[in-house]
Formats: C-alpha cells, structure tokens, sequence
C-alpha cells in the first residue's frame, strides 16, 4: 500500500502545478496573444502542460480511491472526496479557458483569472488540513 501512497502523492503533486500555474499562465498567454496575434510557444507549452496534468489528475483520482477503499471510507475522506471533486470542476473549467485561449478567445479579465487561481489554494489548503487533522 506504501507504493499506491507514493504514486498517489505524486501524481497529486504534478497534478497541482497543473491547477496553481494554469490559470496564471492564460494571464501571460491572454497578454502575448495580443501583441503576436498568434498562438505562440507560452501558448503550445500552456496546453501542453493542461494535457500531461489531466493523466496525473486521473492516476491521483484512482490511487486516491484505492486508498480510500482500503481505509473503508472514513468520513474525513468521504469529506475530502467531495472536495477533491470541486478542486476536479476547478481543473475542467481550466481545461475550458485553454480551449478557448486555443482559439484565440480570451473572454475572463485579468483579475478573474488572478481570483480563479487563488481558489485552487484555499481548496488545496483545506484538502492537506482534512488529510494531516482527520477531523473525523
């Protein structure tokens, strides 16, 4: 089981960067595109790291159930579950914006790109305490 944990962590690791530097890196790909007029190498690499994330994001989903299978579901991970899954609609709706960056469609301002990345945190922030307290 200490193998499932391993992967687990590190996959939810690389999986992270994805969810912290995505959004911030549509503010400088928003910024570029609009000097350029093109999709240019800060968007291709943007892309490209949404993509490779979304593997590690699955992988951290199953290792993550597997672990919360053979713990038998204790409420604390049925609580974290729940929030890992609002933190996964954080990740899709990400996947969204690179779409339409993709496209050239750059609609969210600076400022809610720049919000939108610090709700990542504050639900990164309260899956770490529920996985070190356990309060329940």
């Amino acid at each position: 089981m200490d193998w499932v944990k391993i992967i687990h962590i590190l996959c939810v690791m690389g999986w992270m960067t994805s969810i912290f530097a995505v959004p911030r890196a549509i503010i400088y790909w928003k910024r570029d595109y609009a000097l350029k007029g093109e999709f240019g190498p800060l968007g291709d690499l943007t892309y490209r790291l949404y993509r490779f994330s979304a593997g590690l994001a699955v992988i951290a989903v199953i290792t993550g159930l597997w672990l919360a299978w053979d713990w038998g579901f204790p409420v604390w991970v049925l609580v974290k579950i729940a929030a890992v899954t609002l933190l996964a609609a954080h990740y899709v709706w990400t996947g969204v914006l690179v779409a339409r960056a993709k496209q050239g469609m750059f609609r969210e301002s600076d400022l809610y790109l720049r919000i939108f990345n610090e709700i990542s945190v504050f639900g990164a922030i309260f899956i770490l305490w529920l996985v070190v307290v356990k309060p329940f």
